[in-house]
Order: C-alpha cells, then structure tokens, then sequence
C-alpha cells in the first residue's frame, strides 16, 4: 500500500513513523504547508519522499490520510474522493456542514472511496454506534482541559478570558456540538465522531471546562438510549510535543492505519 499524509505535525509524524515500519506500506508521501517540516519527517524515515501537492500523486496513492486541520480536510476531500482513492480525516469537525458532508459521501458512494474516521481520544465511541441503531434519547460530551490545551483558542480570547488567571474549575463553553466544533477546531474534533456516530451535531451537547490543576485532558461521554444509559469517562495523556493533542488521539490513528493496511475489523 502507498499512502499520502497531508501534515507532518504531533500526528502526522508520529502516524509517518508507524507507517514506515509497516511491512504493508510500500511508500509514503508527505506534505506539510511547511516544507521544511515535511522534510525533517522523511529524513528520519525510509519509505518517505516530499511531495508538492497531493493532486498530483493521487494515482500513485491507495490511501490520504488528513492530519493537518479542517481547511485541508475540506480543501482535499472533494479531491481523493472524486478520485476513488480512499481517505482517512482526524479533523472530523470539518464534515460539520451537512451540505458539505451529503456531497463528500455522494462523491465517495460513486467513485467507491471509503472514508475511515478514526475515534480518537475517545472511549465509548464502539457503545454509541450501536446504541444509535435504535432510538436515542441524549448524547453529552463532556471536555475538561488544562490552560496549555487551551491557549490561543480565539471564542477564548474574544471572551476576554485569560486562562492563565484561572484558578478553578470554570465551564468556558456549554452548548451543542455544530457550535462547538466550529469555536474549538483544534480541541473538540471528538465532538464531531460523537454527533455523526449519534444523534447529530444539533443534538448532541457538548460542555467545556478549564481546569488549572488537571494533569490530563478528560471527555466524559454520556449516553441515554433505549438499550439503556452508558457513562465513559477517558482521561488522556496530552502529546508532549502538542498539548492541544491527546496521546491517545495518535494512538488511534495509528491503530485505524493498521486495520487499513492489514484489512482486519475487529469490533465492528
């Protein structure tokens, strides 16, 4: 398998890395807005080259994956899967407009592209898959971060919240995840696998909370159904190297590729 990841960031470099001691990949491309990034990646890998835009590759590549943000998802989407190439997102919030979404998953019935989004830093996510087969009652999410994860995030900063100045536990954000997702593009992605998994973005809820003393990033996933009610509560590991990122985020990524190249579904 040849596969093209578009972002050599916290996870696009580690998923790079997997790659490459994957005796099932044959070759990986890369491509960051930073060259220079991407480069560095290749360097330390043996199947990897730089390349200057996925577009041109794509007949070369069975599977993209999207590492970078929701932009480059919404940019490259249209793209792999008009090709009939097969693609794998980590920014799901960018499938938040139902337009958009309706005619990404038109475009990739036609031409055959599968779309793989992998759960992230979220347990529970197998629970409420089967749980939406029947009738669903509510779904919250429940994020709670420390000031690092959410630093830079611009509804904060326009709120005219320093969180640095924050010294106990305060509900920044409580709201529905079509919102959410759109205000916390680099800190709620698990938002949007839980609406699409669930009961949409519009009626799936989605709380916020900083807390200065926490030593890991949280999602509390409440779910209330007619198979009956189920509360996951994942505390996760921030990326030492990308605290908006949880470890388990990447571990995720990795454990979908595996899958992907191996074709192998257990827990389906």
């Amino acid at each position: 398998m040849r596969i093209t990841i578009i972002g050599c960031g916290s996870i696009g470099s580690k998923l790079a890395k997997a790659a490459d001691e994957m005796s099932e990949v044959k070759r990986i491309y890369l491509i960051d807005i930073r060259k220079e990034t991407a480069e560095k990646v290749a360097a330390g890998l043996n199947k990897a080259i730089v390349i200057e835009s996925v577009e041109d590759e794509l007949y070369h590549s069975d599977l993209v994956i999207e590492a970078a943000s929701q932009a480059a998802a919404k940019e490259m989407l249209p793209k792999v899967v008009a090709r009939g190439v097969d693609m794998m997102i980590m920014s799901v919030g960018s499938l938040v407009d139902d337009d958009f979404r309706t005619m990404i998953f038109d475009k990739a019935k036609t031409s055959e592209a599968k779309i793989y989004i992998p759960t992230g830093a979220l347990c529970g996510a197998d629970g409420l898959r089967s749980a939406s087969v029947d009738e669903m009652e509510e779904v919250e999410l429940i994020t709670m971060k420390g000031p690092k994860s959410l630093s830079g995030v611009q509804y904060i900063e326009e709120k005219g919240i320093d969180v640095d100045k924050i010294t106990e536990k305060t509900t920044i954000y409580s709201g529905y995840a079509r919102e959410a997702v759109k205000l916390f593009p680099k800190n709620v992605n698990v938002a949007a696998t839980v609406s699409l998994l669930g009961i949409g973005f519009d009626r799936t809820k989605v709380t916020v909370v900083l807390d200065p003393d926490i030593k890991s990033n949280s999602h509390e996933l409440k779910i209330k159904g007619r198979f009956g009610e189920m509360n996951c509560h994942t505390y996760n590991i921030p990326e030492p190297d990308n605290p908006r990122t949880s470890h388990l985020a990447t571990l995720s990524a990795i454990s979908a590729l595996k899958r992907i190249v191996r074709n192998e579904w257990f827990g389906v």
